[in-house]
C-alpha cells in the first residue's frame, strides 16, 4: 500500500514538482495538491493523507497556524515542514506547533522520499543545519529537571547513543549505518526510549533528555 502525501505549497512549480516526485517513487503517492490551507479540513478530508508536507508562507493560513489545527483535529496525520526559512524563530514556532520534521527546500528528492517515509515511521528528520539550531535552541530553553530516585530514568548506553542521533537530526537509515544495526533494532531502541520517558515523540523525547540531563 502507498504511503499517501499531500502537498500544501503556494509555489505552482514546486507543487507540480512534488507531486510528480511523489507520484513518480514506488511506495508513494500524492493524494492532494494545494495551494494554500484556507480550506484545510475540507482538502485532508478529501486526500486522507498518512503525511502531510507543508510549506510555511502561505496566503491566508500560514503553515505553522495550520500544523496546530491538523495537530488538534488529525492527531494521526504526520507533517513535514519544508521551507526557505531557517531562522530559529520558524523552526522553533514549527516544532512547537507540533511539526514532525523540518526539511530545507534546497533538500535532494532523494533525501526528501527518505525524510517522508521516516516522519510516517515516528521519526523526526531534519535538515542537518535545521538539527544543529534545534539542538542549541533546547539547550538554551530546557532548564534541568530535579527528578526523584523513583522518577529516574535509566538508558541504555545504545539508547544514549541513538537519542544522541536524533538529536543531530539523523534518521532511521543513517543511525542503523553509524550503529551497525538493523533498521528494525533501531525502531526498537527508540520504542523502548519513548517508553522509559514516557513520550510519544522524539521532540518530546529529546526535550525531556536534556531536562534531565540523560544526554
Amino acid at each position: 500500500m502507498s504511503l499517501r502525501v499531500a502537498v500544501f505549497e503556494d509555489n505552482k512549480l514546486v507543487r507540480d514538482s512534488f507531486e510528480a516526485i511523489l507520484n513518480g517513487t514506488d511506495g508513494f503517492s500524492c493524494t492532494g495538491s494545494f495551494s494554500g490551507c484556507n480550506n484545510l479540513n475540507h482538502d485532508i478530508q478529501r486526500s486522507q493523507p498518512d503525511v502531510i508536507l507543508m510549506d510555511i508562507e502561505m496566503s491566508g493560513m500560514n503553515g505553522i497556524e495550520a500544523t496546530k489545527i491538523i495537530r488538534q483535529q488529525h492527531p494521526g496525520i504526520k507533517i513535514l515542514i519544508q521551507t526557505v526559512f531557517e531562522d530559529d524563530d520558524k523552526i522553533f514556532a514549527a516544532i512547537c506547533a507540533g511539526a514532525s520534521g523540518y526539511m530545507l527546500k534546497k533538500t535532494s528528492p532523494g533525501k526528501l522520499i527518505e525524510a517522508l517515509q521516516e516522519v510516517y515511521n515516528g521519526g523526526a528528520p531534519m535538515s542537518p543545519g535545521v538539527a544543529t539550531r534545534v539542538f542549541t535552541l533546547f539547550q538554551k530553553f530546557a532548564p534541568p529537571q530535579e527528578v526523584s530516585e523513583q522518577e529516574s530514568v535509566h538508558l541504555s548506553k545504545r539508547e544514549k547513543e541513538i537519542l544522541l542521533l536524533m538529536t543531530e537530526g539523523d534518521n532511521y537509515h543513517t543511525i542503523a549505518k553509524k550503529c551497525f544495526l538493523s533498521y528494525d533494532t533501531v525502531r526498537t531502541h527508540v520504542r523502548s526510549i519513548y517508553r522509559k520517558l514516557h513520550v510519544v515523540s522524539v521532540n518530546q523525547a529529546i526535550v525531556k533528555a536534556f531536562k534531565q540531563r540523560l544526554i
